[in-house]
C-alpha cells in the first residue's frame, strides 16, 4: 500500500483558514486566496490536495463551490473534498466539476442509505470521513457528537463497500499535539481498509510513524496547521515519507 501526504486547504467565507478543534470561533486566516495556497503546495510537490468546505460542513450548503471549481481548473493533481455532502445532488455537483474523491462524513450516521447508494455508484471516488471525539463520531461540522464508535461505523461502511476512510482525532486537530498513530492503526485494523490520518500532525517524526504503518492500512496523512505555521516543510515531509517507503 502506498502512502500519500495531503496538504489541507480549509475554506470558510472564500478564505483559507484553520480552526482549533473544529471551533468556528477559534479561526485563523492563512490566505485570502485558496487558489494561491493550492499552487504553493503543488509547486512544493503535493500529489493530492485535501479541501474542506467549512461553511458547507456547518450549514449543509455548498457555499464555496465556485472556489472549489476554480481549484479543480488550476490543479494538475487530484483533489478530494469534504464538507456538507449529505445527498446525491451535492455529491454529483462536486464530481461534475472534476473532484477526484468526495468525503462523506455526517451522512454516514444521518443517511446511511445515501452512503450505500453513493458507494455502489461511485466506489473508489468516495471516502468516509470519521471524525471522533473520545472515540465517538462527531457530525455537522463537529457540532454534534453521536453515541456511535468510530470503529463500529467503519466496519459498517466497509460492509457497504467503502475502501477509503479519513480518521480525525478532534482533540488533536489544530493543536500541533502529535498524530494519534495508535488510533489510526486500530481503525485500519478494525475495518481492514485504507485509512488516512488527520489531526495533530506536527513533525516529520509523525509522518515517519504513520508511513511506517502503511502495511497495516495507514494510507496517508493530512497536514494542516503544521504547514501553515512552518512547523513542517512539505518538501521535508514528502522526503521523510519516501525514506520510510524505501527503507
Amino acid at each position: 500500500m502506498g502512502f500519500i501526504l495531503y496538504p489541507a486547504i480549509d475554506i470558510r467565507g472564500g478564505k483559507c483558514v484553520r480552526l482549533i478543534q473544529g471551533d468556528y470561533y477559534r479561526e485563523t486566516v492563512y490566505g485570502e486566496d485558496p487558489v494561491a495556497v493550492a499552487e504553493r503546495w503543488i509547486n512544493a510537490g503535493a500529489r493530492w490536495l485535501h479541501i474542506v468546505d467549512l461553511d458547507a460542513a456547518r450549514s449543509g450548503e455548498l457555499a464555496n463551490l465556485p472556489v472549489i471549481e476554480k481549484l479543480t481548473q488550476i490543479s494538475p493533481v487530484p483533489i478530494q473534498v469534504g464538507g456538507g455532502v449529505r445527498d446525491m445532488d451535492r455529491l454529483q455537483r462536486l464530481l461534475d466539476i472534476g473532484i477526484s474523491r468526495v468525503v462523506i462524513g455526517s451522512a454516514a450516521i444521518d443517511n446511511p442509505g445515501f452512503v450505500r447508494d453513493a458507494l455502489t455508484q461511485y466506489g473508489k471516488q468516495i471516502a468516509i470521513g470519521l471524525d471522533a471525539r473520545d472515540g465517538k463520531v462527531a457530525t455537522h461540522g463537529w457540532l454534534d457528537t453521536s453515541e456511535v464508535q468510530a470503529e463500529e461505523l467503519a466496519r459498517d461502511m466497509a460492509d457497504y463497500g467503502a475502501e477509503t476512510f479519513i480518521f480525525t482525532d478532534i482533540s488533536r486537530d489544530g493543536m500541533l499535539s502529535g498524530a494519534n498513530v495508535e488510533a489510526v492503526r486500530n481503525l485500519a485494523q478494525a475495518c481492514g481498509k485504507a485509512v488516512i490520518a488527520s489531526g495533530g500532525v506536527r513533525s516529520v517524526e509523525d509522518i515517519r510513524q504513520l508511513a511506517g504503518a502503511r502495511a497495516e492500512g495507514v494510507a496517508g496523512a493530512i497536514i494542516g496547521k503544521a504547514l501553515y505555521t512552518g512547523s513542517i516543510q512539505l518538501t521535508e515531509a514528502l522526503a521523510a515519507a519516501a525514506e520510510v517507503k524505501n527503507g
